[in-house]
């Protein structure tokens, strides 16, 4: 499909709180090299810049990004304060704090409560700014309880610092908690098309009966991960694609979107001519057939297709 003219508001709208933002939006993690951290090689910085440029043209008003989102060259919070500072008055810059990693790459050890503010501080030095729009506490797996760390994070949007609140990697209950201390504006979460996940499905859906925006990352690197976008694609995906004139990563976004209004899509590229495609999947309307035919393979693993 054509890509030249299609910009980010094809796909909708939704509100991160009080933040208006289009549904198809740019994740900052591969700005930083071939694969994600430590994986590939750095990126060219003026690519990336140019990347982020350019997304900023095509309409998109949502990145997600993190401190730790770096290589051993590259920060995708200094590119975006680079490419993109004094920053346009729509775009929302969304981060997450919990993880850590060392100077030289290596993943620390998981924040503790009192961490918090400094993991938020280091965001707002990178990015420039004097409060981050929203920030998702990202749940380690050994963490039953977020509510400690949840309280840090609510005390800083209290102060200021923090405008709105989400959670990521959480299970049903960890959401639970959060929204007992403070409102939530989004979840973010594994879920891509070819990663069937019943309590996944649940929590996609409950969150679209809460006005809660579900932000799935992954949705087109599917089990490559942060090595980056999957090559090993469904026959019903490649057959959907070859029908519409599109990429098998168009459609997975496509279908992504197609799962409810309330689902915001953050795919990530260090290459101009992906993200035009990118941005031009949130134009793709499936029809109710090609919808069943996509998730065939999901309803036989007895996921909701």
């Amino acid at each position: 499909m054509s890509s030249q003219t299609i910009t980010a508001d094809a796909a909708g709208t939704w509100k991160l709180g009080d933040l208006p933002v289009h549904r198809l939006g740019f994740g900052a993690m591969r700005l930083t090299g071939s694969a994600a951290f430590h994986h590939g090689t750095p990126s060219d910085r003026g690519r990336s810049i140019a990347v982020l440029r350019k997304a900023i043209d095509l309409g998109v008003n949502h990145i997600d990004t993190a401190a730790f989102y770096f290589s051993s060259l590259r920060s995708a919070n200094e590119m975006i304060n680079s490419a993109l500072a004094p920053y346009p008055d729509d775009l929302v810059i969304v981060t997450k704090v919990g993880p850590h990693r060392t100077f030289d790459g290596e993943w620390g050890t998981s924040a503790r409560p009192e961490d918090l503010r400094g993991h938020v501080e280091e965001n707002l030095r990178q990015l420039g700014r004097d409060h981050l729009d929203v920030v998702n506490l990202r749940r380690m797996p050994r963490c039953d309880s977020i509510a400690e760390h949840f309280g840090v994070l609510a005390e800083l949007r209290q102060a200021g610092l923090i405008r709105h609140l989400g959670v990521s990697s959480i299970e049903p209950r960890h959401l639970a908690e959060a929204r007992a201390i403070a409102p939530v504006v989004c979840v973010q979460n594994r879920y891509a098309l070819d990663r069937p996940d019943p309590a996944a499905d649940e929590l996609l859906r409950s969150c679209g009966e809460e006005g809660i925006a579900f932000v799935p990352f992954y949705a087109v690197a599917g089990e490559s991960g942060e090595h980056g976008a999957t090559t090993a694609h469904d026959e019903e995906v490649r057959a959907v694609a070859r029908a519409r004139g599109a990429s098998p990563a168009q459609i997975r976004l496509a279908w992504t979107l197609h799962r409810g209004p309330h689902i915001l899509a953050i795919p990530g590229t260090g290459d101009p001519g992906h993200l035009a495609e990118n941005v031009a999947a949130g134009a793709i309307r499936l029809t109710a057939e090609e919808l069943d035919r996509l998730g065939a393979p999901r309803r036989r693993a007895g996921a909701t297709g």
